[in-house]
């Protein structure tokens, strides 16, 4: 029988919380989330949003965790993996053309990492020579044209691809799903026999990120007192488990009520706890 969120938060004093699935799908955030979050807060809770979003800036993100236009989650609590690959970027790519897939907001991370970004679709490789290409949304191209286009410019140049986003699906209604650029990049490596450089969860460097920040705030913070929320086994779950803290699975998003205990006992992967929804 799934765990009561409200009760199972009693016992942690800091709580990461996965984006879509667990506090919103691509409608928007689901009803009650900001006063839940809210609420842990001033019962002096550290909360964070440890997500594999890199569609948009930790700026922009922020702007939609508010609640009667009253900010809710400070900007360094938003944990994106957008972040991870800008770091990478900016230490391993230095300079040049970035050719990219997403829309035009989530070139941010290119841009901060001090590189050009330029659309797939628009690169010129007499003219841009780009020096990596950056797979950072599923929307902002037509996906037909710009696909087969990044097969053969992968298949023809030997540069690293980026994936800033490991997620395969994600809500994009309380019943339905969309394909995420995780699962674009599956699709890609497949047909050019490459593999491609991920960022964010399950990878703990996601959580350690979150993890350090939140021991700045509380020194005496230890991995038992985090508990991470998602929605999702092979990223949240699996992620956490491995990072050392402990882990709730919700069946708010990907992970249904009716799939639930079928997906654990097939996948092995076993989350500490079971909750219907964080609003529960």
């Amino acid at each position: 029988m799934p765990t009561s969120f409200e009760e199972l938060a009693d016992s942690y004093s800091c709580i990461f919380f996965d984006a879509f699935g667990v506090l919103k799908s691509s409608a928007g955030l689901f009803p009650g989330v900001m006063e839940v979050l809210d609420e842990l807060q001033k019962r002096g809770k550290q909360v964070f949003i440890v997500t594999n979003d890199a569609s948009k800036s930790p700026h922009r993100m922020a702007e939609g965790y508010a609640l009667d236009g009253r900010p809710i989650v400070p900007l360094d609590h938003i944990i994106s993996s957008g972040l991870l690959a800008q770091d990478y970027l900016k230490t391993k790519v230095r300079s040049g053309y970035v050719a990219y897939l997403g829309k035009e907001a989530s070139a941010y991370y290119i841009v901060k990492a001090g590189l050009y970004p330029i659309p797939l679709k628009d690169i010129n490789t007499d003219d841009h020579n780009p020096k990596c290409i950056v797979l950072l949304d599923d929307e902002g191209f037509d996906w037909f044209t710009e696909i087969n286009r990044a097969v053969n410019l992968i298949r023809e140049h030997n540069i690293p691809v980026i994936v800033a986003n490991t997620d395969v699906t994600y809500p994009s209604t309380p019943t339905s799903f969309n394909v995420a650029v995780g699962g674009l990049a599956r699709l890609l490596e497949a047909a050019t026999g490459r593999g491609f450089i991920h960022f964010g969860k399950p990878d703990p460097m996601i959580f350690s990120k979150a993890f350090h920040l939140a021991l700045e705030k509380d020194p005496k913070l230890t991995k038992g007192d985090v508990l991470m929320v998602g929605d999702t086994l092979y990223t949240d779950i699996v992620g956490g488990n491995k990072y050392g803290i402990d882990t709730a699975l919700v069946l708010s998003g990907t992970t249904t009520e009716v799939v639930h205990r079928s997906l654990i006992q097939t996948t092995g992967i076993v989350p500490t706890y079971v909750c219907t929804s964080i609003l529960t």
